[in-house]
Formats: C-alpha cells, sequence, structure tokens
C-alpha cells in the first residue's frame, strides 16, 4: 500500500488525496516509512509481561489453598469462609479470589462429601411389535371457568402410534392413572406378555397406587430424567397433535362429558383416519392390527409398475415404502445402529 502511494505521488498526486482512497491518513502513511522513529505503545493493555500490582503472591495462593482444605473448611463454600475467617480476626482474600482459585485448582464443585447431582439417561428401548412398549403422560384441557383444568390421561402404543387408552378427569391423581392403565391393559388382551410403560416423574405416575397396579399386571414401569420432556418424545408429539386439530373448539370444555366426548371423536380420528408420517402415512389402527404390510406393499408395487412404464420421468429410486421394522425410544449411539441395522434385514 505504500509502494502504491509513493507512486501515485511520484505522479503528481498529492499525499492527502492518495489516502483518502485507501482510507487511510498521512499522518499513518509518514509513521509507516519512518518505522525507526516509532515510539513504543504506551497503552497499559500492550505490555505483555506487565504484572498487576494486586496480584497474589505464590506463597499466598498456597495459603489460601491449604485454609479452604483445612477440616473446618473443606466442605463450605468460599461465601461462606470468607465470613468465617473474618469472624475469627483473619482476612486472606476476597471470595472473589477463593472461587477463582479453587476453580484454577479444580477444587470448587461438590466439595466435601457433596456428590454432583446425576440424572442418568434413561435405558433405551426396542419395540418390534405391538404391545411391546407403551408411553403416556397428562396434558391440561381448558375449562370455561378460569383457573381450573381436565386432566386428559392419554396412552400409547410407541410401536403402532395407537391410542390404546384414556380418559378425563377433573384432577391428576394416582388412583386415575391406575384406572387408567389398568383399563387399557385389559382391553388389548394382553395379560402374560411382557409390557413396558414410560412416562415422565409426576407425581401421579409414581404414586403407590399407580406403582402397585404395573406390579399387580406385570408391567415394568421406565421413568423420563426430571425436567426432561425429550426423554418422552411420542407423547408430546401426540399432545401437539391433539391441541392443533382442526376440530379443537375455540371456546373451552364446560363440562367433564364434553370434554369427554369431543376426545372420543379425536382417538377415533387420529387411530383410524390420521395417516402418520412416521410409519409411512398408514394410521395407527392399520398398523396396530399388522395391515400397514399389505398397504406398504401394494404401494410400492405401484410405484414399481409406474416408474417401468415411464423411466424417463425417474431420476432416482423409487420413494421408500418399507415398513418401520423396528421403534426405539430414548435410543444411544449403539442402539440406534442396532436399529438400523434390524431395518436393514427387515
Amino acid at each position: 500500500m505504500i509502494a502504491l502511494i509513493n507512486e501515485a505521488c511520484a505522479a503528481g498526486a498529492r499525499l492527502v488525496k492518495a489516502c483518502q482512497i485507501v482510507a487511510l491518513a498521512p499522518r499513518t502513511v509518514q509513521r509507516w516509512q519512518r518505522p525507526d522513529e516509532v515510539p513504543p505503545d504506551g497503552r497499559k493493555a500492550a505490555a505483555v509481561d506487565r504484572v498487576p500490582a494486586n496480584k497474589l503472591t505464590e506463597t499466598e495462593r498456597v495459603k489460601i489453598l491449604a485454609t479452604a482444605n483445612r477440616v473446618e473448611y473443606a466442605h463450605l463454600p468460599p461465601s461462606q469462609i470468607v465470613p468465617k475467617l473474618a469472624d475469627a480476626g483473619c482476612y486472606l482474600a476476597s471470595e472473589s479470589t477463593f472461587y477463582r482459585i479453587l476453580r484454577a485448582d479444580k477444587q470448587l464443585a461438590h466439595r466435601g462429601r457433596a456428590k454432583a447431582a446425576t440424572a442418568k439417561r434413561p435405558e433405551a428401548f426396542l419395540a418390534t411389535a405391538p404391545n411391546q412398549l407403551w408411553s403416556w403422560d397428562i396434558t391440561y384441557m381448558g375449562t370455561t371457568v378460569k383457573g381450573l383444568y381436565f386432566y386428559l390421561y392419554l396412552i400409547m402404543d410407541v410401536f403402532s402410534r395407537k391410542i390404546v387408552g384414556w380418559e378425563v378427569y377433573a384432577e391428576e391423581s394416582a388412583d386415575h392413572a391406575a384406572k387408567t392403565i389398568r383399563k387399557a391393559y385389559l382391553r388389548e388382551g394382553i395379560a402374560g406378555q411382557p409390557l413396558i410403560l414410560h412416562s415422565d416423574n409426576g407425581s401421579p405416575m409414581k404414586g403407590a397406587t399407580m406403582l402397585g397396579t404395573l406390579q399387580k399386571l406385570g408391567v415394568m414401569p421406565s421413568f423420563s430424567r426430571p425436567s426432561v420432556s425429550n426423554d418422552n418424545p411420542y407423547s408430546e408429539s401426540l399432545f401437539k397433535t391433539l391441541k392443533y386439530h382442526p376440530g379443537l373448539p375455540d371456546k373451552p370444555f364446560d363440562t367433564l362429558e364434553e370434554a369427554r366426548l369431543w376426545c372420543a371423536g379425536f382417538q377415533a380420528w387420529y387411530n383410524e383416519e390420521h395417516q402418520h408420517s412416521a410409519i409411512k402415512f398408514v394410521t395407527p389402527g392399520q398398523r396396530h392390527r399388522g395391515e400397514d404390510k399389505g398397504i406398504l406393499d401394494r404401494r410400492k408395487a405401484l410405484y414399481v409398475k409406474v416408474k417401468a412404464a415411464n423411466p424417463e420421468r425417474w431420476s432416482g429410486q423409487c420413494r421408500n415404502w418399507i415398513r418401520p421394522a423396528v421403534v426405539s425410544l430414548n435410543p444411544s449411539k449403539s442402539t440406534i445402529s442396532k436399529t438400523i441395522n434390524q431395518g436393514k434385514a427387515a
């Protein structure tokens, strides 16, 4: 850039005009051309080897660590250590300094007997047929009385996405949950078959009546991690479908009977009319009964036939109508690989 400016000046241009074109001040260009005369950068932040005036010495740092690890202070955070030292007539450093030194020495978190809160990922489950893995949850339904709600207990089969049981009550309780699960279990006629029931950590899900009912029925409970809604994705997705359904009344429900009547209609629509995208656009009822196999085979045959008749209209493979053979809940990386392999084998 200096060479270009000098060339312009040699051709008769003024330095100011040449510097304006490249957005530089003339003084800057003159300074660049006299590097030996440039004074050192006087800014404080420019000094790489500058030592803060209030920096602790190594002796002081070691003393702070030793004090924080004394028996009477080892289980306390700095916010409590500093006041106790002050009461004893001793001041070593501020709380923030204690925190900084302990953090640098990796001694800050969970000092003493305190252990880090752990919430293990729930066990991964695979479903290869209906009535192997169920998911359920409770959602609010608005009423005409402000602050009061009806509660929809909704149980779905994870493999087929079919709603296998539901009830609407005026309150949440483990007793209502137990009755709803028991009715769905008997209605499906799966006594003696292994079944896993997944839910979140709400009190109705973990109530004594609910857990006792599951034990009598031989159903294994599974729970999400606390405050992690993604651990129960199938129920959350179903609730979104329900609450965004165009047939949901604009006004809140006035009575339990009104809410139950609408939910009965939604169940019939969802199970027998709604073509679910996650199961290749068959209805949950068709997949639950095994009818989806024939439907998807016929779709595949149709696409192959049409492609053979007009191959020039197809730039790639036919649409994938392969039936999802395995559905996973909260899969780990190894479970995902296993699911993919089983799907390819099918």
